[in-house]
């Protein structure tokens, strides 16, 4: 059965580079006011894996790499490696802002769509699912690469701010197998960093960004998608 999720208004999504040092002292101030996301049991981070998807001529590789302002991004979601919670997900660039698009779906129709299979999309009710029909159809939409990485988030309510450490970013090489949690991979970078990312509705609460201030850390369009390509040939 799929479940919908409400899709996400367009939103300010900010990225940054962090070195340890500096993502310690951020954690330091944000613990004691903000929230944690209540996948973080005990405080400590959860695992995401990513399946994304491209096209047959690589568009959303070549497009993030050009700048292009329009653009959408298609993978298959899930934590801990579980198969009991299954997403297909659009991340879609509109100028500044990201939306997000998601969908719960069953882990039969996640195997069909890792096979490169939309049998059957098209009759959904979902206009995502619908969507990935039609770009699985005439653009050859299809499985590329994995991305793991542990996952820790801060909440305010104040502008639904969420402010997360991707930690340990990893790429899943050339397999599909995405419930395999022994499948081997390899850091897509030669720095010794993380990623921050910030994320707001409309602007960010001035305490919150206060918290912010004097931590040293270097903004980037950083693609998880673009980074753990890096070993992955292009089409």
């Amino acid at each position: 059965m799929q479940q919908k999720r409400n899709a996400l208004p367009a939103r300010h999504e900010l990225k940054y580079f962090i070195n340890p040092a500096e993502l310690e002292a951020l954690r330091a101030r944000l613990r004691p006011v903000l929230d944690m996301d209540s996948h973080c049991v005990d405080g400590r981070p959860y695992v995401i894996r990513s399946l994304y998807f491209d096209d047959i001529e690589d568009s959303a590789w070549y497009d993030k790499q050009a700048g292009v302002m329009h653009r959408d991004k298609y993978r298959i979601r899930v934590y801990g490696f579980s198969d009991k919670a299954v997403f297909l997900e659009r991340k879609r660039k509109l100028g500044d802002l990201i939306q997000k698009s998601s969908v719960q779906i069953t882990r039969r129709l996640c195997d069909q769509l890792v096979d490169g299979n939309p049998a059957g999309l098209y009759k959904s009710a979902n206009p995502l699912l619908q969507d990935m029909y039609v770009q699985m159809r005439t653009k050859l939409l299809r499985p590329r690469v994995i991305v793991d990485y542990e996952r820790e988030a801060y909440l305010h309510p104040a502008e639904d701010v969420r402010i997360t450490f991707d930690l340990s970013l990893r790429s899943g090489l050339f397999s599909r197998d995405l419930f395999n949690p022994d499948l081997p991979t390899v850091c897509p970078h030669d720095r010794n960093v993380e990623i921050l990312e910030v994320k707001f509705n409309n602007y960010l609460p001035g305490h919150i960004a206060a918290l912010m201030h004097g931590v040293e850390a270097e903004r980037s369009a950083v693609s998880k998608y673009i980074l753990c390509r890096r070993y992955e040939p292009l089409g």
